[in-house]
């Protein structure tokens, strides 16, 4: 499996024939330098998008990108109504704890500790419930990027009952868990081949660096990938 980080928590998963976008969260990114060539060549091919929940810098640029691609769109049912009026109409439904067959893959949301919602005319649209995603596919390494969360003690259950390979864990701080408590989530709950932080470097009141991430799991066996944005990296 390729996976690329754009920054965020935006990652593109190329396995098979299948292409997958989680989070495609491009304009008003500042961690992404692309611009619209950027962003149509993050989007090249697309079969797939992945949201972990209704805030503006996951979202993103979903409407524009599952219109341009006619990618499916795999979200909570909340989520799904919300696009649809916005114009989206290839989507696939779903909620917390469901999974759903997507071809060559199956989608998982999983719990998160989070909020969802999005303003329109100053009031805020509640959008269901906040999610991680597993990502579960033959012959590939087991994927579950967290979305936006705090540590929670039912993530043990995720790791007995999915076994994740690659973990992306979010690890800004303010709005989702702190370097050493992400750390800790990883070292207390998982055994994966490899941790990819995210939510990190782009917002200048979140964290700048994966350094105290790095260190935090130093000594722990945990292969810790930080990978360059727009660069793929191979795992399997």
């Amino acid at each position: 499996m390729r996976i690329t980080w754009y920054g965020h928590s935006t990652f593109r998963l190329d396995f098979g024939s299948n292409h997958v976008l989680i989070d495609p969260f491009f304009t008003g990114n500042p961690a992404f330098e692309g611009g619209d060539a950027g962003r149509a060549k993050a989007s090249d091919g697309i079969t797939h998008i992945l949201i972990t929940h209704g805030h503006g810098d996951h979202v993103g640029d979903v409407v524009a990108i599952a219109g341009e691609t006619g990618a499916k769109v795999v979200t909570n049912y909340d989520l799904c109504m919300w696009l649809s009026s916005k114009g989206v109409t290839n989507f696939d439904p779903m909620n917390t704890g469901g999974t759903t067959d997507q071809g060559g893959f199956r989608v998982t949301l999983v719990r998160a500790d989070h909020s969802a919602g999005m303003s329109e005319a100053g009031v805020t649209v509640p959008l269901g419930l906040p999610n991680g995603i597993v990502v579960r596919a033959p012959n590939e390494p087991t994927v579950y990027h967290m979305g936006d969360t705090d540590i929670f003690g039912d993530m043990a259950l995720i790791q007995e009952i999915y076994r994740p390979d690659v973990l992306m864990v979010p690890i800004g701080d303010r709005f989702t868990m702190g370097a050493e408590t992400a750390a800790l989530a990883v070292r207390k709950f998982f055994t994966p081949k490899a941790v990819i932080p995210c939510h990190y470097g782009s917002f200048p009141i979140i964290a700048q660096t994966a350094d105290a991430f790095v260190a935090a799991l130093d000594g722990s066996g945990v292969q810790v990938v930080v990978p360059h944005k727009g660069t793929a990296v191979t795992l399997s």
